[in-house]
């Protein structure tokens, strides 16, 4: 499998507009936290400011099933459908005059050792591979009001859960609500290895969004995402959503902004 993604590196174009990944997202999982913003300034990639809602900060964890994966159009055997799991927050850029919103991730898990490998050599995302399973209605997430969605991952020989009941039928949400701020940021922005910032684009279209009760966090999370988070997401979330998800399009990294130290 790693033959199979350094060919597609090897095809990468910085300039090529074409998707470099697409997938089907879908059952998206976001229990948000608020944080205290300089528990995160350490880590805003040069050039970005947090994107505060409502002047809160805010992290979530994301469980999401990915299905149909492809690079650059093809599907690769035993790799096209898995489970994710990430932490992110939420940052803007001012470029030519106009914000760009986007997220960071702190990290990433993904069961596929080769999908961990392709997304930190092409976007140099923190992404690691663990035994992960899931549990989801059968049916359209519009449907399965009162049915529960699960994402368990392996740590330290135990299973992990993050886990929500949906509460409502899903719509799209106004602009503006917290709904449509933690699903409408369509970029992405991570620090490079010379620590110049890179941004990539996620095209999807708007998201029908339910309520989401029941919701829970269940890890140690000192031992996955450090110290530092553990006052931020072992208290209880203050909003939880469940995003039906689309087809989702990622197109190649481009530098957009360098550090004082690369100017």
């Amino acid at each position: 499998m790693e033959s199979i993604a350094l060919t597609a590196l090897a095809n990468v174009s910085l300039d090529d507009r074409r998707a470099f990944f697409t997938a089907h997202w879908s059952s998206i999982l976001l229990l948000n936290y608020e944080a205290d913003p300089e528990v995160l300034k350490w880590h805003v990639p040069a050039g970005c400011e947090l994107d505060l809602y409502r002047g809160r900060c805010l992290v979530s964890v994301v469980g999401l099933w990915l299905s149909n994966t492809r690079i650059h159009g093809i599907k690769v055997p035993l790799h096209s459908d898995f489970e994710e799991v990430n932490l992110r927050y939420y940052v803007r850029v001012r470029v030519h005059g106009e914000w760009r919103r986007g997220v960071v991730f702190i990290k990433e898990l993904v069961p596929k050792a080769a999908v961990a490998f392709v997304a930190r050599a092409v976007y140099n995302e923190n992404y690691h591979a663990t035994k992960m399973r899931h549990t989801r209605p059968s049916e359209p997430i519009d449907r399965a009001v009162g049915d529960s969605v699960a994402y368990y991952w392996r740590q330290d020989g135990a299973w992990n859960e993050l886990r929500g009941t949906i509460a409502d039928r899903a719509i799209v949400p106004e602009a503006g609500t917290e709904a449509w701020f933690v699903t409408a940021h369509t970029r992405g922005y991570v620090t490079n290895a010379d620590r110049t910032t890179l941004e990539y684009e996620v095209e999807h279209p708007p998201w029908a969004v339910a309520p989401v009760t029941d919701a829970r966090l269940h890890c140690d999370v000192e031992r996955l995402y450090g110290k530092r988070f553990v006052s931020i997401l072992e208290p209880p979330p203050v909003s939880a959503f469940m995003a039906v998800g689309s087809d989702v399009s990622i197109y190649p990294a481009a530098v957009v902004r360098r550090s004082p130290d690369n100017k």
